[in-house]
């Protein structure tokens, strides 16, 4: 059983995370107060720590009204790239949204947020 357990331990800590990969400008973004109608976007940028080209295998977030959209080639050493992140602030309030990065070659995505408050247009 210990042995067992030892063995999960280690393949656990072998397991390479997005971070060991790319590095973020940031990890959340505040858009504030926006209007209700008025999609905003943030380009996140994300920078290959490697030596070797890496390649975002998919970024989805976690629901419709929050649309990622990245580069399909390959990702230099050393380079940096723009992830779009475009909410469509259709509902007033307060939103806190997740944006998964998928890495080629990596099991656990890279996470970022987006958050803020979408202030009511008037409109009924």
């Amino acid at each position: 059983m210990t042995l067992c357990a030892f063995v999960f331990a280690a393949a656990l800590s072998a397991q390479q995370k997005a971070d060991d990969f790319v590095k973020m400008n940031t990890e959340v973004y505040d858009f504030g107060k926006i209007k209700q109608g008025t999609p905003v976007s943030y380009y996140f940028e994300l920078t290959n720590k490697t030596e070797k080209p890496i390649v975002i295998e998919n970024a989805w977030s976690t629901c419709g009204c929050t649309v990622p959209e990245y580069p399909k080639s390959p990702i230099a050493a050393g380079a940096t790239i723009k992830l779009k992140v475009q909410y469509n602030a259709a509902n007033p309030g307060h939103f806190d949204k997740d944006v998964f990065i998928k890495l080629a070659g990596v099991e656990q995505p890279k996470s970022v947020k987006i958050k803020g408050d979408v202030e009511a247009s008037g409109k009924q």
